[in-house]
């Protein structure tokens, strides 16, 4: 059984990948929705502002934090050895570190660092405009799904 601080832990990396999980999924269904269904000139523009403002303290805190606390668990788990959990916790940080964490690096921010080279007006951005759309959505579908996974199965290694 998972007791203590090793307890907290896990419960608070449930909270993290699983806010996470909310707001990747709260972008899939609402936020890229509602930019796509404007000109490419008001999305191109209204996107770059939403990646400007995401690097701020709050979601930095809790999407850099859960990845923290994703790798400590792994690392607390390996250390541990807990009779139960232990594949569990160890699946939920591999859910979060590579199909949420870096995958956002490797796939969603690659495509927001293309947007901001664009001037919006411009029509490369319309071009590129619906192919982004497409693209980022997908892969924010993957890491929304990654980060679920993740909270699930750390709730499981507590059952």
């Amino acid at each position: 059984m998972i007791d203590g601080p090793f307890f907290v832990l896990v419960v608070v990396g449930i909270l993290g990948t699983g806010l996470m999980a909310g707001v990747f999924c709260a972008f899939s269904a609402l936020v890229m929705r509602g930019l796509a269904a404007l000109p490419p000139a008001q999305g191109v523009a209204a996107m770059n502002a939403i990646n400007v403002a995401a690097v701020r303290p709050v979601f930095m805190t809790v999407f850099t934090g859960s990845a923290v606390l994703s790798a400590m668990i792994a690392v607390v788990t390996f250390v541990v050895w807990p009779a139960d959990g232990k594949i569990e916790l160890l699946l939920g940080s591999a859910l979060y570190l590579f199909g949420a964490f870096l995958l956002t690096i490797a796939a969603n921010v690659p495509r927001n660092e293309r947007l901001a080279r664009l001037t919006p007006g411009a029509p490369e951005a319309a071009v590129y405009w619906s192919a982004y759309v497409r693209e980022w959505t997908f892969w924010n579908h993957v890491r929304t799904a990654a980060a679920a996974a993740a909270a699930l199965v750390y709730l499981l290694a507590l059952a």
